[in-house]
């Protein structure tokens, strides 16, 4: 019996991992339409097999990697995630152009009282032109550190590491 409600627990907090709330997905939608300058935009989630997942650095899952097209063409691709902060989650964007090299950075939603100048659009003006064959990001060299920010800066900044060697193991098998 306890075993049984374990397994449903777990189920559970797995298949809500992955989900990408209504609110997150508005929000991530609004900043694609802004950057493409173009309200008629479709996304076609990137199904990435359990298999395949498992392999990478990145959980992709529920929508949260996806092609962007416009009247049937492909424009760009898109990634939503989640990244810690001190004691809340923060939800970010990262659009990709056709080589996936990262075009723009945005984060969606911040739940702290302090560190949201990681959603700056200076600060994050620094992914711009990473991809994965970048040299990994190293926070207080490469990344710019800010003061009151620490713990989001380098869960980011982690987050986008894993992100773009994700990407590449994607690439490296021709699944992207």
């Amino acid at each position: 019996m306890v075993k049984n409600i374990s397994i449903l627990f777990f189920i559970g907090i797995i298949s809500t991992a992955f989900f990408i709330p209504e609110k997150i997905a508005k929000k991530a939608d609004k900043v694609i339409a802004k950057y493409y300058d173009n309200d008629n935009f479709t996304k076609e989630v990137i199904q990435i097999s359990e298999d395949i997942n498992l392999k990478t650095s990145t959980e992709f899952g529920e929508g949260n990697l996806f092609k962007i097209l416009s009247a049937g063409e492909l424009i760009g691709y898109g990634y939503i995630g989640r990244a810690p902060s001190k004691t809340a989650d923060f939800d970010y964007l990262v659009l990709f152009d056709l080589d996936f090299i990262i075009t723009k950075s945005k984060v969606l939603v911040y739940r702290e009282e302090y560190g949201g100048e990681i959603g700056s659009k200076r600060w994050l003006k620094q992914f711009i032109g990473k991809s994965s064959s970048t040299e990994e990001l190293v926070y207080g060299k490469t990344i710019v550190p800010i003061s009151g920010a620490t713990i989001s800066v380098k869960s980011m900044t982690r987050a986008i590491n894993n992100l773009l060697k994700s990407i590449g193991e994607l690439q490296k098998l021709k699944i992207v």
